[in-house]
């Protein structure tokens, strides 16, 4: 994890906000596929893959967060 707390917070903001946003219109990629998770409509690869590769970002930006938060993390 020494890797993970070298890399600045604000890689990981900006990160989720280009590539966990995108495709912006008509609405962000991982928002429609949470959405599809929660209506129980997301079966198809693609569509997990899509939560996946949309949501790591936000992912990893909730962990560097706790991490700080905890005095683990730079």
């Amino acid at each position: 994890m020494s890797f993970f707390d070298k890399i600045p917070t604000s890689t990981f903001v900006i990160a989720a906000l280009t590539l966990g946003l995108a495709p912006f219109l008509p609405e962000p990629h991982v928002w429609e596929k949470i959405k599809m998770l929660l209506a129980g409509e997301l079966a198809r690869p693609i569509d997990i893959f899509d939560l996946v590769f949309h949501g790591l970002p936000w992912a990893l930006l909730a962990v560097k967060l706790a991490r700080g938060a905890r005095g683990q993390g730079a």
